[in-house]
C-alpha cells in the first residue's frame, strides 16, 4: 500500500511541476498476472517514477546502490517500495538470486537499468541472466525528457515509450557470446524506441492547467512533509523487508 501511495505522490509532484507526461505503447506491457523485467536506460533520478507510473498497477522491486540506504528516511522509503541494496564494488550472487526468487514467487516484477549508473551506455549481462533464470520476458522502455532539475522546472516534455518484449528463445547459453547478443538486442530496442518518439511541444491544455498545478503542488508539498515526518518516526519502530524463500 505504501508503494502505491508513494508512487502516486511523487508522480503527482512531477505532474504539478512539469505537466502531463505522454505514455506510448502501454498495450505492449504484459498483463497484470505476468511478471517481467522492465529494462530502460537510466537517465535521471525521476525516470523510475515515470516508468513505475506507466506500468501501474504493477509493482516493482528495484536494485539500488547500498549508499542510498544509509539515509534514514530515503532508505526507509525505498525499502518500503521494494528496493534492495547492492554493493556495486562487490555485488555477490544475491544480486541475481533475490530478484529471481521475487519474479518466480511473488507478484512483484523487476525494474532494471542495465546500463548500471546514470549516463552510462555499457549494458550489463545481469538483466539477461535474471530474466532467463526466472523465465520471464524482458520489456524494454525508454524515457525521453528533462535530465536536470532546471529542465524539469521549465516544463520540458516527458515521454515514456514501451517496446516489444525481447525475444531470447534462440539464445541457448548465457556465455559471453550469448550475453553480448542480448546486450546488442536490448540496445537496439532502446535505439529504436528513442527514434520512434516524436518531438512534442507543450499544448494549450498544459498551460490552462497551470493554476490547478500550482494548487496541487502546494497540496503535495504538505503531504510530502507529513510523509517525511511519519517515515522518520516509523523508521525507529519498523524496518521493512521483502523476502521470498
Amino acid at each position: 500500500m505504501f508503494y502505491t501511495y508513494l508512487r502516486s505522490l511523487v508522480a503527482l509532484l512531477l505532474w504539478a511541476v512539469n505537466g502531463p507526461a505522454r505514455y506510448e505503447n502501454l498495450d505492449k506491457l504484459p498483463d497484470l498476472e505476468t511478471n517481467y523485467v522492465l529494462a530502460a536506460p537510466h537517465k535521471t533520478l525521476w525516470d523510475p517514477v515515470y516508468l513505475a507510473f506507466a506500468a501501474r498497477p504493477k509493482r516493482f522491486i528495484i536494485m539500488a546502490k547500498q549508499e542510498l540506504f544509509k539515509n534514514r528516511i530515503l532508505g526507509w522509503w525505498i525499502r518500503m517500495c521494494g528496493a534492495f541494496p547492492v554493493d556495486r564494488e562487490n555485488p555477490g550472487q544475491e544480486v541475481l538470486k533475490y530478484p529471481v526468487r521475487m519474479l518466480r514467487k511473488s507478484d512483484f516484477s523487476l525494474m532494471l537499468f542495465p546500463s548500471g549508473t546514470r549516463h552510462s551506455s555499457e549494458l550489463k549481462g545481469g538483466v539477461a541472466v535474471i530474466a532467463k533464470t526466472a523465465k520471464v520476458p524482458i520489456v524494454p522502455a525508454f524515457y525521453q525528457g528533462p535530465t536536470t532539475i532546471g529542465g524539469l522546472l521549465k516544463g520540458q516534455p516527458v515521454t515514456i515509450r514501451i517496446g516489444d518484449s525481447l525475444d531470447m528463445s534462440d539464445i541457448k547459453r548465457l556465455n559471453s557470446e550469448g550475453l553480448a547478443e542480448v546486450s546488442t538486442r536490448l540496445q537496439a530496442s532502446f535505439d529504436q524506441l528513442e527514434a520512434e518518439i516524436q518531438p512534442q511541444g507543450r499544448g494549450l491544455l498544459t498551460w490552462l492547467l497551470l493554476p490547478i498545478r500550482l494548487v496541487v503542488l502546494l497540496f503535495v508539498l504538505v503531504l510530502i512533509l507529513l510523509t517525511v515526518l511519519f517515515s522518520w518516526i516509523a523508521s525507529f519502530v519498523y524496518q521493512p523487508t521483502i523476502d521470498v524463500k
